[in-house]
């Protein structure tokens, strides 16, 4: 039986991408996204994330789901 892939989408939470797989951290790092012990991380989704951050959310997803 295969497994379905999921897919990363920018309504998805950090907290939630993060447990899908705790190496994401690494690609979230690098849009300086640091605070992932925080609460924000639980609650804020990856669009809420780009905005405050100033990147386009788009090419996050793309990273995160190249790497699924």
């Amino acid at each position: 039986m295969k497994k379905k892939k999921v897919q990363i989408t920018k309504t998805m939470t950090i907290g939630e991408v993060l447990r899908l797989n705790p190496n994401f951290a690494e690609i979230l790092t690098s849009y300086g996204m640091h605070c992932f012990g925080c609460p924000f991380s639980q609650m804020e989704t990856l669009e809420q994330a780009a905005e405050v951050h100033g990147f386009e959310v788009e090419e996050l997803l793309s990273k995160l789901n190249a790497r699924v």
